[in-house]
């Protein structure tokens, strides 16, 4: 049965927490503004709608090729997400850290010049949004575990995974809006709540990784 709790925890945790797309989201509206960053956002979602289509489709095409691929699955989805909550959970200043060296790399690359342009290096471009989303290990290992794991065991019509990846790219615009236009205060937020925000988000993954590990079904 769908558990549609499991699923909107591990969408949250993945989609809010930093990643290169909110962090590149959050420096470029900073540095160039909002409506300037819309471009890389459009390009956000573009480029994560393809991954998670692809993704879907190769997924679809493993489980009907080799039936028991579906305990795979979940076993290796399950273990990614209790790895991701462990690293949360241990490390006050992971999230921290990465987001003052993101700051370090984007401010190197800009200062060359104000105008981005000119370097021919436009960081809140739609193409740079959109090609980002085939280098990204985050995106790529998150759109193979939760379609894999949350998706394909229940839906597997062309018109459910089209949907599923629509509304998945739509959390995308949602979570990289977010960083861009409360960069600032979210990221004072998350200094002055570290330990209990990755506890939170931590406990989440884990309810995520037991309910798609199959665990339960032992106990009823």
């Amino acid at each position: 049965m769908f558990n549609i709790w499991a699923f909107f925890s591990y969408v949250f945790v993945v989609s809010f927490t930093p990643g290169p797309n909110n962090i590149m989201s959050m420096a470029n509206a900073s540095k160039y503004g909002y409506k300037k960053t819309l471009k890389f956002i459009f390009g956000v979602f573009t480029g994560f709608f393809i991954v998670m289509l692809l993704s879907s489709y190769f997924n679809l095409l493993l489980f009907n090729l080799i039936p028991k691929i579906k305990f795979i699955m979940g076993l290796i989805g399950s273990v990614y997400m209790v790895y991701l909550a462990i690293k949360l959970m241990k490390s006050e200043e992971e999230s921290q850290e990465t987001l003052d060296d993101s700051d370090i790399e984007v401010d190197i690359t800009t200062d060359q010049s104000q105008n981005p342009k000119e370097n021919g290096n436009n960081l809140y471009s739609f193409f740079t949004g959109l090609t980002m989303q085939f280098v990204n290990p985050k995106g790529i290992l998150y759109s193979i575990t939760v379609i894999s794991n949350f998706i394909i065991p229940y839906y597997k019509s062309n018109i459910a995974l089209l949907l599923t990846s629509l509304s998945l790219a739509l959390v995308a615009i949602l979570s990289t809006s977010v960083w861009a236009l409360f960069g600032s205060l979210f990221n004072r937020f998350l200094s002055s709540y570290q330990k209990q925000f990755n506890i939170v988000m931590g406990l989440l993954l884990i309810y995520s990784a037991i309910t798609i590990s199959g665990i339960t079904h032992i106990f009823q």
